[in-house]
């Protein structure tokens, strides 16, 4: 009788990989596309600044009150530029209180437009300062190269 000797078989371990390689290409292309297209806020003519960009600390939340050219305030809690909704002075010093009682630590910044009026500006300034704002920060854009 003839004996048979029988190897052990290791198990392979490998995992095919191009079957992922090719779905974070696929997914790659889709956000490269969609990134653009994602707008964050309202529609505002910064204006120009000589200043040091901001120090934000990513960490930390924070809160953007926008003034427009027509003397509109919007708060960014969230909502993207379609969804926010205009708010009188009244509201954003009411919620702006609410959520420096709920979160002392958040950032203030203040998006004004070119344009806005420059009464708007400092009611919304006070507004602000007697909701809690201590420090807010303007958002301005970089002045144009000469």
């Amino acid at each position: 009788m003839e004996m048979m000797i029988r190897k052990k078989r290791k198990p392979v371990a490998e995992i095919n990989v191009v079957p992922y390689i090719d779905v974070m290409l696929v997914l790659l292309i889709v956000f490269m596309v969609t990134a653009p297209m994602l707008e964050q806020g309202i529609e505002v003519d910064l204006p120009q600044a000589n200043n040091e960009p901001l120090d934000i600390d990513e960490n930390i939340a924070t809160l953007i009150v926008s003034t427009t050219a027509a003397g509109d305030y919007f708060l960014s809690i969230g909502a993207t530029g379609e969804e926010r909704q205009a708010v009188t002075l009244s509201v954003v010093g009411e919620q702006v209180g609410r959520i420096i009682n709920a979160n002392p630590d958040i950032q203030v910044l203040i998006e004004g437009d070119t344009q806005a009026a420059w009464g708007s500006m400092i009611n919304l300034i006070t507004t602000l300062n007697e909701a809690g704002v201590t420090n807010p920060n303007f958002i301005t854009q970089p002045l144009d190269a000469i």
